[in-house]
């Protein structure tokens, strides 16, 4: 399982998050060493030197409650036996071991220090020139100084505004990015948008301007190829005509020579229109929401043959966006193929892969099949896998195939079945 992202995006804001966390744990660290410690020990001093002067004259057995009463009426500081100073708010104090080390420090012994927050803040110290006293002092301002909430508050703020400034930053600087991806897309399927907007960085608006230039010459680059294969279909049919025309003035002893230039006549004129077939731009035109299940039904109508079963079984209805007329051509072309290398039933199989959010459309066959290591190299144009299969071919079906599902964003696959034959797959996205 993956944890860090792979996105420049998600790394740039966990380097930013990160970067920040190391800045303020060291801010937290600085604060405390630098400013809350030796605050601590300014009172630390100040409490010590109340409480010598408490004891100025002695420990327990000097100690006298009438003395004490009147300290306490003039400073605030109180002197409480043990079970006074319990029942005065001693029980709810919290101990604190640094403080009371600190404390030990000043007064030359063992000495424990509680601090309580209510309405008052109270430091209670026992001290040890009276270990069986305890000296209540009550101090204003502190708990702004020695409590660690506003800080720790302060730097979680800092954090979360810091990270949310760097999110957005990054997302600005990403988003001429993501448009690039899309375009680029839209070219590898052959659709050309307009000129993208220059935007962002130099580094990324000099990125977009190059793309630019590189689609418009692509684009220039497909039309001039369809206007050179529609040159020249026209400049091969004109002959292919005359020659037709010629062959029907023959004399009848010459039946068989015409016979075999019409054939070579027909199969130049299907292989100049698997040519036009695999440049046109169907994909140009507009998609729309098409059912799967409708499509195999319109398909199946007009390549119905008489001495040929189908049996198809559809899966869940559901509309995908397409190009309808292109992949007609793709079924077509599959259902041919299968009728060409087989005698048996054709079996056409759609189904709703709900977890990859494919429709899958199959065409299975009773054939010959092919061989593992020929499938992949089928779909490469002018390859002549046909002849795998005991048949020679222009090598163009099914380039013209991969040509249009990639162009939808899908997937197409050929795999050999175990009870014999080929069966092609086409996988198309949902969205």
């Amino acid at each position: 399982m993956r944890i860090l992202p792979r996105s420049a995006f998600g790394q740039t804001v966990l380097l930013i998050g990160f970067l920040l966390l190391i800045n303020q744990v060291v801010s937290y660290v600085s604060v405390a060493v630098y400013v809350i410690n030796p605050n601590l020990q300014q009172i630390n001093q100040l409490l010590a030197k109340q409480v010598k002067v408490v004891f100025i004259d002695g420990g327990d057995a000097k100690f006298s409650p009438a003395l004490a009463e009147a300290f306490h009426q003039e400073t605030g500081i109180g002197v409480y036996r043990q079970r006074d100073a319990q029942m005065s708010g001693l029980s709810q104090a919290i101990y604190y071991p640094y403080l009371s080390q600190q404390m030990s420090e000043l007064l030359d012994g063992e000495a424990e220090v509680r601090v309580s927050q209510g309405e008052e803040y109270l430091f209670w110290i026992r001290p040890p020139q009276a270990p069986n006293l305890w000296v209540k002092i009550p101090l204003e301002g502190v708990e702004e100084q020695g409590s660690f909430s506003p800080l720790i508050s302060f730097l979680v703020l800092i954090g979360i505004l810091s990270v949310a400034g760097g999110w957005l930053f990054v997302r600005q600087l990403n988003r001429p990015l993501k448009a690039l991806q899309n375009a680029a897309e839209d070219v590898g399927r052959g659709q050309f948008p307009e000129p993208l907007k220059e935007q962002g960085s130099t580094e990324v608006m000099a990125v977009t301007r190059a793309f630019n230039h590189m689609s418009k010459g692509i684009k220039q680059l497909e039309s001039d190829r369809s206007l050179l294969m529609a040159g020249i279909s026209h400049d091969l049919r004109t002959p292919l005509t005359r020659i037709r025309l010629a062959s029907e003035m023959m004399s009848e002893n010459e039946d068989y020579l015409k016979d075999g230039i019409e054939k070579d006549i027909d199969d130049m004129n299907a292989i100049i229109d698997q040519f036009i077939d695999y440049i046109r731009q169907d994909m140009q035109e507009n998609t729309q929401q098409v059912n799967v299940n409708q499509l195999v039904e319109d398909v199946l109508e007009q390549e119905a043959v008489d001495d040929r079963q189908f049996h198809v079984e559809y899966g869940e209805s559901v509309d995908i966006p397409m190009v309808y007329v292109a992949m007609k051509r793709v079924l077509a072309n599959l259902i041919q193929n299968a009728l060409k290398y087989s005698d048996d039933d054709i079996e056409i199989t759609t189904q709703l892969d709900k977890r990859r959010n494919m429709a899958c459309i199959h065409v299975a066959d009773k054939g010959p099949g092919i061989r593992d290591e020929d499938i992949e190299r089928l779909f490469e144009p002018f390859t002549q896998g046909d002849t795998a299969r005991g048949t020679k071919g222009s090598g163009l079906g099914l380039a013209i195939i991969k040509r249009i599902v990639d162009g939808h964003g899908g997937h197409v696959h050929l795999n050999n079945r175990r009870q014999g034959g080929l069966r092609a797959t086409v996988e198309l996205p949902l969205k």
